[in-house]
């Protein structure tokens, strides 16, 4: 599958390692093609060298994140999108249509109140670790 996963699940799976969302990046990593943008992958990294982020992600998984960054699907955004109703979401929907995503991973009430959009699924890491393999 091609999978959108949205900066809040990567942030809370670098605050707790055995948390449902670190499970589900790790099932993403083993299983699906991640996407990326310029401006997701910026943002992710911007949010976790954030003094207070800095302080409580372990390095490890930091360097975890940009192993994985490297070999997502970089995805170049030419469909611009503005429905969600915070949108700083929006380029979440943006890297899920411009790059053909099955499905979108996020815990962003916001953009789960979309689901689906434009019939990509919208879950949340528990509801994603259950979806079926396609």
């Amino acid at each position: 599958m091609r999978v959108v996963v949205d900066t809040n699940v990567f942030v809370s799976a670098a605050l707790k390692d055995q948390s449902i969302p670190a499970q589900a990046v790790r099932l993403v990593e083993r299983r699906d093609t991640l996407l990326k943008s310029d401006v997701t992958e910026r943002q992710l990294f911007e949010v976790l060298d954030r003094p207070y982020f800095a302080t409580l992600a372990e390095p490890a998984t930091v360097a975890w994140f940009r192993t994985l960054f490297a070999g997502a699907e970089p995805v170049a955004i030419i469909e611009r999108i503005a429905v969600c109703r915070d949108p700083t979401d929006d380029k979440f929907l943006e890297l899920a249509v411009n790059g053909r995503a099955d499905l979108i991973l996020s815990g962003d009430a916001d953009l789960r109140a979309l689901n689906p959009f434009r019939e990509i699924p919208i879950l949340s890491p528990a509801a994603f670790l259950q979806y079926p393999v396609r």
